[in-house]
């Protein structure tokens, strides 16, 4: 679009009497804009009040000179949409705290607005006021520091100081007005003060707040006065406005607020002369209803959702994959084109007017303003417009739902079961006593009832069901869940019934369900940074909310994880890499928090580091739902003998290193309101639970090195460095390969090793038929072989055994498709940790999804399968070791 000044100045003069006035009196802002200097005019706009003493003179005229120049450049196409209301917004700021002062200043000569806040909501909040808006602040004030005579009580003073800025800014005078102030925002405004305390604030949004008042605080700021005071108010009531979880309530709330603003609208509902394009059917107020609905559920869990402007929340929500990319911009492209609309409307003659005019002569005379031919070209404009977001608004609150639902089809005597049970949870259950939480479940339980049918095994699901109701507390966004996310309950069930440790996570923590929700939800863990990154970002900066945050997305992302495993989305040894990328960022998460924590107190030690050693199934990479993590806490050596910390409370180097071994292991497995982590082993380090938690390099390299057994250099070969410095892991990491390629005589570590695995064999026995790890034949057989011809031959170290099969295997002491028969049990072992934890005969309903898992066609090829790779490491033990083993 091409700027024109001159086309501009002169539709304004014809078409709106508000601005031919402004630009008679501000002759030299005209001069200006004639000449294309548009920015120059804009500069003198927001001096124009310069040198007058009076706050609301000199405001007065300020507003007028930006209102005529930000119009006629808008007019011109010299300012788009987005400079027009940042320059409307950021004015209103600066006269909301221009006049606070000087009400302020009028009763204390010389103070300032300590204490004294005033919050932005609406569209001042969001920075996109239009011409002729009222302003909706919220007034707050600390009684201990608020400005005031000695003989006057704090809410005297501030009722007093409220009371005049109104006047100031909204009193029309012979220079217009300022702006028109609301304070109707403000908490109970039918009977609380027009500024309230910060305390009482809090106080009501934590307790008594209603439903429209979160979505107003999507676009709050704290905007004039004590700006600072405004943000801690902000933060002290952040969990008031974002919830932790997904919050489906939203919808049903919005869904009420927009059926009240429905009824109460009068005006016409087609689009015509008199039509609202701000409250009306597809209006403007829709395209925000829907941009903070979205934000109200997801923005708890997703700070960049956050924005406060309209347009900004839109591409948010696409870029998240929340709504799709064409409709953030349909409905992003629409709230631009109505705004500019609504400002045609108020430019005519500085009305606070969000409608079309009432005849077909003033509709022609705004159409021509805007640069239209005529009045009807506008109209159809606007009704394609707001077709276009009613469509869409609608699909949001589900306006359709009730003509296509069908009746469900299911058993009779199921339907009959099903009918007495949902009877007897509404008469005995908590999380059904509610007459919300009743309307929530009547909306999915027919699809309930058909899901339940549908399952596996319905009664078992039914039973799952029920104790997981039972175990909640509320569950009414649970069922709005269920209700907005078609399917998801088909998915909930499947893990109800086939992955009791899911199950009874669920139950703990209903919002891990939000895992599933994520446009992520089917793909594996990114890296362990991108993870750790996840854990670190709390809002609170605290320690408990550090660990509290922690525990919240490693549940997440083991619960997702687990979902994957229940729909068969990926391979199972793909499943444990991604286990066990979460532990190691879990780890480096909890070990940074602890270490920040303990140094407050304690300080450093000059020129050491603690250094985690990972060992087990977290050295290899690989974990199970059941795993717990293997670790050997170690540091590095300090040059000085002797050094102590040097914090407020110093600790010499053995005990501050042990005292910090003990703070990291509670980080990483104390429950906290967020739940348990992990179970952290350490009984691999040197003299097991009997010597020290953490231990130096030296010490720890003299003991590998002449009193460890040779278990424990089997343990080593699968030991990795997964915290600390990169160059204290690399100087670990070669320490430990020294003790692992030292000689060693090949038949003393035999005998070592045919021991071991006896007394194993004894001290735990398999649980059941199908204990592949403990079993002849099984992982910990196969473990057992390929560390004793690693140690043996002093090669093929590398703790992910899939690949020290392989360096064996290049080596020619294994076969080549040892791997496969390794694999397919560690495959098993994986997926059984989910679905049979207990080791014994899956039951029927989970056999084919374990078979399905493992990448067989059946459960008897799954069988089959687990018996050729027993067979195989069997045979393979026979030929090494000179021992049959039985294989039942």
């Amino acid at each position: 679009m091409s700027v024109d000044w001159q086309s501009a100045l002169d539709r304004a003069a014809a078409h709106s009497p508000f601005l031919k006035r402004a630009m008679d009196n501000r002759g030299e802002l005209v001069t200006l804009m004639r000449e294309g200097k548009g920015e120059e005019a804009l500069a003198h706009a927001k001096a124009a009040g310069e040198g007058i003493d009076d706050t609301g003179t000199a405001l007065r005229r300020e507003r007028l000179s930006l209102a005529l120049v930000l119009a006629v450049g808008d007019l011109a196409g010299a300012f788009d949409l987005t400079k027009v209301v940042t320059e409307l917004s950021d004015f209103a700021d600066r006269a909301l705290d221009a006049a606070m002062l000087a009400v302020v200043q009028n009763r204390v000569e010389g103070a300032d607005t300590s204490g004294f806040t005033a919050l932005a909501l609406g569209k001042q909040g969001a920075h996109e006021l239009n011409y002729s808006s009222d302003i909706d602040p919220i007034l707050l004030f600390d009684p201990e520091r608020l400005a005031r005579r000695e003989r006057d009580e704090p809410g005297e003073a501030a009722q007093r100081y409220a009371r005049q800025l109104v006047e100031m800014l909204s009193k029309p005078t012979g220079d217009g007005y300022v702006m028109r102030v609301d304070l109707r925002l403000r908490p109970a405004s039918e009977v609380s003060p027009l500024a309230i305390t910060f305390n009482a604030a809090i106080s009501h949004y934590e307790s008594s707040a209603l439903a429209w008042e979160r979505a107003a605080y999507i676009r709050a700021r704290s905007a004039a006065g004590d700006i600072q005071a405004g943000d801690d108010f902000l933060d002290e009531i952040r969990s008031f406005v974002w919830r932790k979880s997904l919050d489906f309530t939203a919808i049903e709330e919005v869904r009420r607020l927009t059926m009240r603003i429905r009824e109460a609208y009068k005006g016409t509902r087609e689009v015509g002369p008199g039509f609202d394009i701000k409250k009306g059917r597809g209006g403007i107020r829709e395209i925000e209803f829907y941009a903070q609905t979205h934000q109200l559920i997801y923005g708890g869990r997703n700070p960049s959702l956050r924005q406060r402007g309209t347009r900004a929340a839109l591409d948010a929500l696409a870029e998240a994959q929340i709504i799709k990319a064409e409709d953030a911009q349909v409905l992003g492209d629409s709230y631009d084109r109505l705004r500019t609309i609504e400002h045609r409307f108020q430019m005519v003659e500085d009305r606070q007017t969000h409608s079309l005019p009432d005849t077909a002569e003033k509709i022609e005379n705004v159409a021509r303003l805007d640069g239209h031919t005529d009045g009807a070209s506008l109209v159809e404009e606007v009704r394609e417009i707001c077709d276009r977001v009613a469509q869409r608004y609608d699909d949001l609150l589900g306006e359709d739902e009730e003509a296509t639902r069908t009746t469900v089809s299911v058993p009779s005597e199921f339907r009959t079961h099903f009918e007495k049970r949902v009877e007897h949870w509404r008469g005995s259950l908590r999380a059904l006593r509610s007459n919300e939480a009743r309307i929530a479940f009547a909306a999915i339980q027919d699809e309930l009832l058909e899901a339940l049918a549908a399952a596996p095994d319905p009664d078992h699901a039914m039973a799952r069901w029920e104790t997981l109701l039972e175990r909640l507390p509320t569950a009414i966004n649970l069922f709005r869940l269920f209700e907005q996310r078609p399917g998801l309950l088909d998915r909930v069930l499947r893990i109800l019934t086939l992955a009791r440790p899911l199950a009874d996570a669920l139950a703990r923590r209903a919002d891990l369900l939000d895992a599933l929700i994520d446009p992520n939800a089917l793909d594996l863990p990114g890296s362990i940074e991108s993870l750790a990154a996840r854990m670190q970002a709390s809002e609170e900066s605290d320690y408990e909310s550090r660990l509290d945050r922690l525990r919240q997305v490693v549940g997440e992302e083991r619960f997702a994880l687990g979902a994957q495993m229940v729909e068969c989305l990926h391979d199972p040894l793909d499943i444990a890499e991604g286990l066990c990328r979460v532990a190691e960022a879990a780890v480096r998460t909890g070990a940074d928090a602890a270490i920040a924590d303990f140094r407050a107190k304690h300080g450093v030690i000059p020129g050491s580091e603690l250094v985690i050693l990972g060992l087990g199934r977290l050295g290899g990479g690989a974990l199970t739902h059941a795993s717990d993590l293997d670790v050997v806490f170690l540091f590095t050596d300090p040059a000085e003998l002797g050094a102590e910390s040097d914090g407020e409370r110093p600790l010499s180097t053995a005990l501050y290193y042990n005292r910090l071994a003990a703070r990291v292991t509670a980080a990483l497995s104390v429950p906290t309101a967020e739940g348990a982590l992990y179970e952290i082993d350490t009984r691999l380090r040197p003299q097991g639970a009997q010597g020290p938690l953490a231990v130096g390099f030296e010490s720890f390299e003299r003991y590998q090195r002449e009193s460890a057994w040779t278990w424990e250099h089997m343990a080593l070969a699968r030991a990795r460095p997964i915290y600390g410095s990169a160059a204290a892991q690399a100087k670990l990491s070669g320490l430990i390969e020294d003790v692992l390629c030292m000689e060693r005589d090949p038949e003393t570590l035999k005998t070592d090793v045919l021991n071991m695995r006896n007394e194993m064999m004894a001290a735990k026995p398999p649980k059941g038929p199908l204990d592949v790890k403990l079993m002849r034949g099984g992982l910990v057989d196969s473990e057992f072989l390929v560390h004793y011809l690693q140690l043996r031959e002093g090669l093929g170290f590398n703790p992910a055994m899939e690949k020290a099969i392989a360096a064996l295997a290049e080596a020619g002491l294994l076969p080549a498709g040892y791997a496969d028969h390794h694999l397919a049990i560690t495959r098993y072992l994986v997926a059984v940790r989910l679905f049979a934890p207990d080791g014994a005969e899956p039951a029927e309903a989970h056999r084919a999804v374990l078979a399905q898992a493992c990448g067989e066609d059946s459960y008897k090829a799954l069988l089959q399968s687990l018996a050729e790779a027993r067979q195989g490491i069997a045979a393979q033990w026979a030929e090494h070791f000179g021992e049959t083993l039985e294989i039942n």
